[in-house]
């Protein structure tokens, strides 16, 4: 019994220990802005994306809090062929806005 607690003690409290400031490292990481996010990441080794729970994280970081009914934020975006910029809320003034977010590549 007194082995069992030793082991238990002085072998699987540390790693849960490093697994939790793992975590927190990592959940905080995700918190920065993109190319922040990126420059920290490169530095994980791969073995990290088997452990750690990365989507649960990423979707908790990356949440925001909008909800629902909420009004978008207002934002500005150059168009596609950088001759003028767009902005939501001058577009919204004048129309309807539709607003698509995804990937296509």
């Amino acid at each position: 019994m007194r082995l069992l607690r030793k082991v238990l003690l002085f072998g699987l409290a540390p790693l849960a220990l490093l697994y939790g400031v793992a975590c927190a490292g990592i959940y905080t990481a995700m918190r920065q802005p993109p190319e922040r996010f990126g420059a920290i990441m490169q530095h994980v080794p791969e073995v990290a994306f088997l452990i750690l729970p990365f989507e649960p994280f990423w979707m908790s970081a990356r949440a925001g809090n909008l909800k629902v009914g909420d009004a978008a934020p207002d934002f500005e975006l150059p168009t596609v062929d950088h001759s003028h910029t767009v902005k939501l809320s001058a577009e919204y003034a004048s129309k309807p806005v539709v607003l698509i977010f995804g990937s296509y590549t």
